[in-house]
């Protein structure tokens, strides 16, 4: 086989491919955008297309659901985890009650140099990392190979990442019989942003204010939780000083001027209420106009809860959340996710004509022009 999908459109690096293949004759490798892509190692490749057959992009009816998902506003007890989370501390609530049972959680985190990947959590300071948001595409790695094998050692397993990649291990699991103790929650994705732009981001950023990267933080809440704010908050500290800064740049590329997201996330299967996963958390936004009563500065979160394994896995954390159904309407209304993939701007060829002709430097000046 010389490649598995058509076109970048139909492939969105949920690495499920790259795990499932028997003779490891696929690799996945950035493009000239940064994303990662299988390459197929002719000499090793047999035909057995099981990566065909587990891509959730080729898949019918994309392991999604087929039942509507019952709608819950929602946010933690504990203000300490809603100002630690990115919006309601669902994901501490869920995530608290596998670690409880001796489970294990796989979330995105940061390596030493602050790349963004998948990782595995046997405990709550393990776990605490991946509470906020990165808006990077993670690199999977060998992740679905470590939740089959800690599967098979009878743990129970949390894996929280992106919709297309909770249908890629959704695939890559196929009917096992370990998937009992399986649960999968998947977010509400705006789109993926290039690992490529964040690497040059993390570059110009140490350029400016000197020294190395220390810590980094999307969607801080030293401003208060809310739409407005939601995009106005990257903060940062470099080993020059403690001083905290704020920049906006990277998110006025992705939300703002939306020239760096994956190809695949403009033909999204997954920006519908059937999700490829028992539970779905993210901010719940527009609560203050439907429910007044549940705004909280700290955070309110949305959760579909999309089979009886989600209803299960809720059962087992919803003492520690304030909780209620809400109309899914609402959820419709302002989370535009739940019913179009996001469209491209005709400037995104531009884009990346202009950087690989000129550089990210000059992409920056001509965004603060």
């Amino acid at each position: 086989m010389e490649r598995i999908y058509l076109k970048k459109e139909y492939c969105c690096g949920c690495s499920a491919c790259y795990n499932t293949c028997p003779t490891q004759a696929i690799h996945m490798k950035p493009d000239e955008e940064g994303f990662l892509y299988p390459v197929i190692d002719q000499a090793l490749c047999i035909d057995c297309n099981s990566c065909v057959n587990v891509c959730p992009l080729i898949c019918d009816g994309n392991y999604k659901e087929k039942t509507i998902p019952e709608f819950l506003a929602a946010k933690h007890k504990s203000e300490e985890v809603l100002m630690n989370s990115t919006s309601g501390g669902v994901f501490t609530a869920i995530s608290d009650a596998i670690l409880r049972e001796g489970g294990v959680v796989y979330g995105a985190d940061y390596d030493d140099k602050f790349h963004v990947l998948h990782k595995r959590a046997e405990n709550y300071d393990q776990r605490n990392r991946m509470r906020i948001s990165k808006y990077v595409q993670s690199n999977m790695g060998d992740i679905f190979k470590q939740i089959k094998n800690d599967l098979i050692d009878k743990r129970k397993v949390l894996f929280t990442g992106t919709p297309c990649e909770a249908a890629g291990l959704r695939g890559y699991m196929g009917n096992s019989p370990f998937n009992e103790n399986l649960y999968i929650c998947d977010l509400i994705c705006h789109s993926i942003p290039s690992p490529l732009i964040w690497e040059d981001y993390k570059r110009l950023l140490e350029k400016e204010y000197g020294g190395k990267l220390t810590s980094i933080q999307f969607r801080s809440k030293i401003m208060d939780w809310s739409r407005e704010n939601s995009n106005k908050t990257f903060i940062f500290t470099t080993s020059n000083s403690e001083e905290i800064h704020n920049d906006e740049r990277f998110y006025k590329l992705f939300f703002g001027e939306k020239t760096i997201m994956r190809p695949s996330c403009e033909k999204c299967r997954f920006t519908d209420i059937h999700r490829a996963s028992d539970i779905t958390i993210a901010d719940y936004w527009g609560i203050e106009k439907y429910a007044p009563e549940w705004m909280d500065k700290k955070g309110v979160s949305v959760i579909l809860i999309n089979n009886k394994k989600g209803e299960d896995l809720f059962k087992k954390c919803s003492e520690e959340l304030k909780y209620e159904k809400r109309p899914k309407e609402e959820s419709l209304a302002e989370q535009q996710r739940l019913s179009q993939p996001v469209k491209f701007p005709e400037s995104r060829k531009k884009f990346w004509d202009d950087y690989r002709k000129h550089g990210f430097e000059y992409i920056i000046k001509q965004l603060n022009k």
